[in-house]
């Protein structure tokens, strides 16, 4: 058995800062990275994996992170997407909503159709191909772990586990670098540019704000005030949804508080000084996300895709041909060839392959680049939160109970 080191959570938290400006020195040297919009944290994040890896492979010491902190920068970020959300926004976001929700469902379904294909190519019973599609893919680890019991009962097969975990580990590298070059390709092909160009960006500050001079330590503490506001409503909403038998992640009611905060504020006292759509949101929404993305690469066991060998390979390289095909001669089409599908296009590449951290990661790093597209935050959020889990439960019980 491997021996383990454990690393807790102040430490784990203190090392993801270290991580992150890791990335962002990489970054500053490495034109290429800039040029495809690779985010500074999977820049950091992926060395730091890669050097754990090694360590790992040298000694038999397996790295673990204690990742509480890294939880709470999970939805103080997206409370801050919440409290970004106007009621007009969300209204204009109606239809591509609900063509993302359309193309989310034949994306699962695709992702599983692939799978199957690769585990009857490889010998693997059908009920494993949802470990190799959308269980480990658009699910992550959370949807593969919780499945891999189920399919292991089904088939037999005692590495369910590890199986699941090895795709949703690459998968989650493969998003983090797909995205990025997407946007650029679409944004430069098209011509593209923001409806609203002089908008405070949703995530981050522009690359040479001049804004950013006006963050002071007033605005700050505001800032922190309603995100911790809209934190502790969708805490006393998530355990009554769970009360209830209602199962969703914390950051989902947490994500809805920020949006009802901030509008019945703008609505009820208007005059008061604003917290949506300011620097000081947006650079906590930077750092809450970052830190988090760079916490959670450098945690990625990498080792675990190796026992898999030429199936996770070959299957993975057709998802993710997939993956970059559908955005760019379906998506990308059908929610209108303008800069907002350029940025959704970006983050479906994420979320897809990966997870919805990662899909805002992809779209942070196009919009600091290339401007604003405020809709896209609200919208694919919703979309990975609501609609997902879902969906994709009852393909993947379809399939394992084939």
């Amino acid at each position: 058995m491997d021996a383990q080191i454990n690393i807790p959570d102040f430490i784990s938290l203190t090392l993801g800062f270290a991580v992150y400006l890791l990335g962002a020195r990489l970054n500053s040297r490495v034109e290429l990275l800039q040029r495809f919009n690779i985010p500074e944290p999977v820049s950091g994040g992926l060395l730091a994996a890669v050097v754990i890896m090694i360590v790992y492979s040298v000694s038999g010491w397996a790295i673990t992170f204690e990742m509480a902190a890294r939880d709470y920068l999970l939805v103080l970020f997206f409370a801050g997407i919440g409290l970004n959300a106007r009621l007009a926004d969300l209204v204009a976001g109606g239809r591509p909503l609900l063509l993302l929700l359309i193309l989310t469902l034949l994306a699962i379904l695709a992702q599983n159709a692939i799978g199957a294909a690769g585990a009857l190519l490889f010998g693997y019973p059908l009920q494993v191909s949802v470990l190799f599609g959308s269980a480990a893919l658009i699910g992550g680890h959370g949807t593969a772990i919780a499945w891999s019991p189920e399919v292991a009962a089904q088939t037999g097969m005692a590495g369910a586990a590890e199986l699941g975990v090895a795709v949703a580990t690459l998968g989650l590298v493969l998003a983090a670098l797909v995205g990025g070059p997407i946007a650029r390709f679409l944004i430069n092909r098209h011509g593209l540019t923001p409806a609203r160009p002089d908008e405070q960006p949703t995530v981050g500050l522009a690359q040479n704000d001049e804004d950013a001079s006006t963050i002071d330590h007033l605005g700050l503490m505001r800032v922190m005030l309603h995100l911790n506001l809209a934190i502790v409503i969708g805490y006393v909403t998530s355990l009554g949804l769970d009360a209830a038998g209602v199962k969703l992640p914390l950051f989902v009611p947490c994500l809805i508080a920020g949006i009802l905060l901030a509008n019945l504020r703008m609505a009820l006292l208007p005059k008061a000084s604003a917290v949506a759509r300011t620097p000081a949101l947006a650079l906590v929404s930077e750092f809450s996300l970052g830190a988090f993305l760079a916490m959670s690469l450098m945690s990625l066991q990498l080792w675990t895709i190796t026992g898999f060998g030429l199936a996770i390979a070959v299957i993975m390289l057709a998802q993710t041909a997939f993956t970059v095909a559908f955005v760019l001669f379906v998506l990308f089409p059908l929610l209108g060839r303008g800069y907002r599908a350029a940025v959704l296009a970006a983050g479906f590449g994420g979320f897809a392959l990966g997870a919805t951290p990662t899909a805002i990661a992809n779209m942070t790093a196009v919009t600091k680049r290339y401007g604003p597209s405020p809709i896209a935050f609200v919208v694919l959020p919703l979309v990975s939160a609501f609609f997902v889990d879902i969906a994709n439960a009852i393909v993947i019980q379809a399939i394992v109970n084939f």
